[in-house]
This record gives C-alpha cells, sequence and structure tokens, in this order.
C-alpha cells in the first residue's frame, strides 16, 4: 500500500477530537540505496513519535536501571501480589519490606517487557505495523504489546471515552509513548 493511502486509511480512523490535532508523517530518501524512510506521528506540529529525535518528550530508556530510576515511572501493587510473597517468605519479611519486594520484583518484570517492545519497535517497519493494524481487530491491538498497535488503537475512534477511562490502570503499566497517547485521548 502506497504512504498516500495508508495515510489516508490511518487519518480517517482518528477520533473526532484528535483530528487536525494528530498527523502522520513519513520522509523517504529515494536518492540513497538501502536506507528507508522515517515515519512519525505530531500532535499540534510537534513531533512526538519518533524514536531517534532526542528533542522528544516521551523518554525512550535503554537499560533496566533507567526504567527503575524514573520517579515518573508509578506501578501499582495489588494486595494478591504481596500476598503471593508472604507466602512464598512465610511470614518471615515485614509488612513494609514485603511492598518494596512486590514493587521490585513487578518493576525487574515491567523493565524487560518495555526494553524488548521498544528494540521490537526500532526494528519494526512502520508502514507493515499500520496496515497490520488497519486488518486486525480494535481490541487486538490495543490489548497487544506492540507499543505502535496500542497507540494506533488509542487513537481509533472505534474506542470509546468509557473504554478509554477503564484503561486507567492498566495503561500505568505501559511504556510512556503508550501513556502520553492514552492522556491526550482523555
Amino acid at each position: 500500500m502506497s504512504w498516500s493511502k495508508l495515510k489516508q486509511n490511518l487519518e480517517g480512523f482518528l477520533a473526532p477530537a484528535l483530528q487536525g490535532k494528530v498527523e502522520y508523517r513519513a520522509t523517504s530518501y529515494s536518492y540513497l540505496t538501502g536506507k528507508s524512510g522515517n515515519c512519525y506521528i505530531t500532535v499540534d506540529k510537534k513531533n512526538i513519535f519518533n524514536m531517534n529525535d532526542k528533542t522528544s518528550p516521551i523518554t525512550w530508556y535503554q537499560s533496566e536501571i533507567e526504567i527503575k530510576n524514573d520517579p515518573n515511572l508509578r506501578i501499582p501493587i495489588s494486595m494478591d501480589e504481596i500476598e503471593a510473597l508472604r507466602k512464598e517468605t512465610n511470614g518471615a519479611v515485614p509488612e513494609d519490606r514485603l511492598k518494596v519486594m512486590a514493587r521490585n520484583r513487578k518493576m525487574n518484570g515491567l523493565a524487560k517487557e518495555l526494553l524488548s517492545a521498544q528494540t521490537a519497535l526500532s526494528k519494526s517497519n512502520f508502514t507493515a505495523t499500520a496496515t497490520k493494524f488497519l486488518a486486525t481487530p480494535i481490541d487486538e491491538s490495543l490489548e497487544g504489546q506492540d507499543i505502535l498497535l496500542n497507540i494506533l488503537a488509542l487513537m481509533d475512534r472505534r474506542v470509546g471515552k468509557k473504554r478509554i477511562l477503564s484503561m486507567s490502570d492498566s495503561v500505568k503499566l505501559k511504556h510512556p509513548i503508550v501513556q502520553y497517547f492514552h492522556g491526550l485521548r482523555l
């Protein structure tokens, strides 16, 4: 599918509140063989979604330590996770320490997921992923691990306000760029 047709299809699915505010853009290097173009998403004419842009307001993590030390990343811990840890330690650990251990354990798993998702995203082709988005059900795109599919689904008009509001807790565990577009949609 050509870029202009793909762009037209993607922008046709934008939520009414985002039309004119969000744009899909692409650059191409036809004079360089083997060099693919660069696709990105702008909001209010500002480049928001482009991993290679260092001026982006979104944090792109380079290591697990950066994720663990990010003060803006909030990780909700459920009582079930604390209870499982309590059983695992046979109740020998104080309550406040259990919370810290549960948060650290969850943070380790989240850090690995975020880095693997970012790595897959940097290697992926925007146009291939966008074409996949247009062909798959919206639920799969929302619930999957692919950052770009999550973003495209969040901006889709088929996802209503109630659904966006009900996703608030699950979005906290996703990459900051997904959280940004969730907040934009709210």
